[in-house]
């Protein structure tokens, strides 16, 4: 589960990239998405949440104190 999780994260950070590309008109310059500012902050967002996700996925459970 913990390796879909993660290959499930990187593709949403790649698809916020994108959208972030889109929306500065930096890449991919046509369509419904360039040069809108709103597109640029949702991919922000989603890399953002898609991070949190990894690193919460990821985290290692403590181990409990030996007696």
């Amino acid at each position: 589960m913990k390796w879909f999780l993660n290959i499930l994260g990187i593709l949403i950070i790649l698809a916020g990239v994108v959208w972030f590309l889109q929306g500065t008109g930096l890449a991919f310059a046509t369509g419904m998405m360039a040069f809108d500012v709103r597109w640029a902050y949702a991919g922000v967002a989603v890399v953002i949440v898609a991070l949190i996700m990894m690193l919460l996925v990821n985290r290692r459970k403590k181990m409990p104190p030996v007696k």
